[in-house]
């Protein structure tokens, strides 16, 4: 992750120059490389993908939601395969009825103070220092300078409740194609957002799935807004699929992130073509093996 200017203790540091391109697997060389398992070793129920994401060599994990799990269970496959889980969303409304999040509609506003609590318990049993806001798709009929005001005032509120356990808030600009009517859907309507929120400890969750079909010219983007990014998320376009299987050079990208600084976390939150561990060995295969992505021998 990395701090944007003026932040302090658990967010400082990440912008010292980067290491030497030493590649090694499982997120201790040039990358730190994060299996998402809501999309990864599906093959298998949730409780049982933490070991396959260990076992083929990854140290970090993350998932969407952590509010159905007993977190007793899931806290104790963290530590069983030695794992760090570097993230989870805020509570996002009725997903399967395809909300994407609430933190936009003045309606919801004390659901969404309720949902900023339920991340605090689960973020400090889990251990988690980085929470996504989903910002939600614009209501109808409401005018633009009450959405407005209710998402700034809704992630000033989360990002302080938060700040306290030195938890980072993310927020995620999303394409339009997969979600109509999403609010925020570019880099730079997120670094206009961050800067009318004014908070040291919100920055962007970058997936670049969704900025390459918003925006392109990744590498710029990267480069220029690169101290508001807090966390990365790669897929290939178009499909959302596993590297190597479209239009995005990923070794290219990913090595002028690396090269510009970035000191974060970078994860995997694609649809597999295949099986999870084929996908990965096919990633490998694309250029990502000298970055150091876990794949199975």
């Amino acid at each position: 992750m990395l701090a944007a200017p003026g932040l302090q203790g658990h967010y400082a540091g990440a912008m010292a120059g980067p290491p030497a391109l030493v590649p090694r697997r499982g997120g201790c060389g040039v990358i730190r490389w994060v299996a998402n398992i809501s999309m990864l070793f599906t093959e298998v129920p949730l409780m049982a993908r933490f070991e396959r994401a260990a076992r083929v060599g990854f140290r970090y994990v993350e998932y969407l939601f952590p509010y159905e799990l007993d977190l007793d269970e899931a806290a104790g496959e963290l530590r069983r395969h030695g794992l760090e889980q570097v993230l989870f969303n805020l509570p996002a409304g009725d997903w399967a009825a395809g909300e994407r999040g609430i933190a936009i509609d003045p309606s919801r506003r004390e659901a969404f103070r309720e949902g900023v609590e339920r991340a605090v318990e689960a973020a400090l049993r889990l251990g988690v220092r980085r929470v996504n806001c989903l910002v939600g798709r614009r209501p109808v009929d409401v005018p633009e300078d009450e959405l407005r005001a209710c998402l700034v005032d809704n992630l000033r509120h989360a990002a302080d409740r938060l700040g306290r356990h030195d938890i980072v808030l993310l927020v995620e600009p999303v394409n339009i194609h997969d979600v109509p009517g999403y609010y925020l859907t570019t880099t730079r309507q997120a670094v206009a957002l961050l800067d009318e929120v004014a908070r040291d400890n919100v920055l962007i969750q970058y997936d670049a799935y969704h900025m390459q079909i918003m925006e392109g010219n990744l590498t710029h983007t990267l480069r220029t807004h690169l101290s508001r990014i807090g966390h990365v998320q790669i897929a290939d376009v178009p499909g959302r699929h596993q590297p190597g299987t479209g239009e995005i050079r990923y070794p290219f990208v990913l090595r002028a992130l690396h090269e510009a600084g970035y000191g974060g976390l970078v994860s995997l939150e694609y649809v597999p073509l295949g099986s999870t561990e084929a996908s990965l060995r096919e990633a490998a295969a694309a250029g990502l093996d000298a970055l150091g992505l876990p794949h199975p021998d």
